[in-house]
Order: C-alpha cells, then structure tokens, then sequence
C-alpha cells in the first residue's frame, strides 16, 4: 500500500495542467476529462517543462520539439524523445492534490 504526500491544495482545471514540487522533483498534474494524472514535468529529450506544452485528452506535448508522451503510462508516442517519462500515482482527499510515495 502507498503513502501519499500533500503537493498542492489544488487539482489543475479541465483539460490543464500545472506544474508542483515534490521532494526537488518537478511533477506535472493534467485533469483529462475529469482523471488526474501525474508525471514529470521534465521532456526526456532535452529537458523542457511539458506544463509549458499542449494537453489534449491523455497525450501532452512537449513545446520545445514536438514529443508526444501518454500521460497515463508515459510512453513516448513520437520523437524525437526515446525514453518514457515517470507517472505517479495522484488523488484529491479532503481538499488536498497527494501523489504517491
């Protein structure tokens, strides 16, 4: 079983993300149809912030060259990137955005 951490009090709107710190770690959040998902803010291509990028449904991004990444599972959907991002647990409990430790 997990332990969650508070990041935030919170949750991005629909269709956003936004951007938290987590034990030095940059970690996105999107709300994709509602769904909360987490994952580093950091393109595995040349290190861009994927927040400052496009979200449509579960597919970010990134604005710097193009990589596509599923924010649900962090595959890399197309290049330049080859290397998947990390995703994490999220959830809302009593008002506060937690991600799993």
């Amino acid at each position: 079983m997990s332990e969650f951490k508070t990041i935030g009090e919170a949750a991005p709107a629909e269709g956003k993300m936004q951007v938290f710190e987590s034990d030095g770690n940059r970690v996105a959040v999107a709300n994709s149809d509602g769904t909360l998902y987490a994952f580093d803010d950091t393109c595995t291509h040349l290190g861009c912030s994927l927040t400052q990028g496009r979200l449509e449904g579960t597919r970010v991004t990134c604005r710097c060259h193009g990589s596509q990444f599923n924010v649900t599972s962090g595959e890399v959907l197309h290049g330049p990137a080859v290397r998947p991002i990390r995703t994490y647990r999220v959830r809302v409990e009593r008002g506060a955005l937690q991600l799993a430790v």
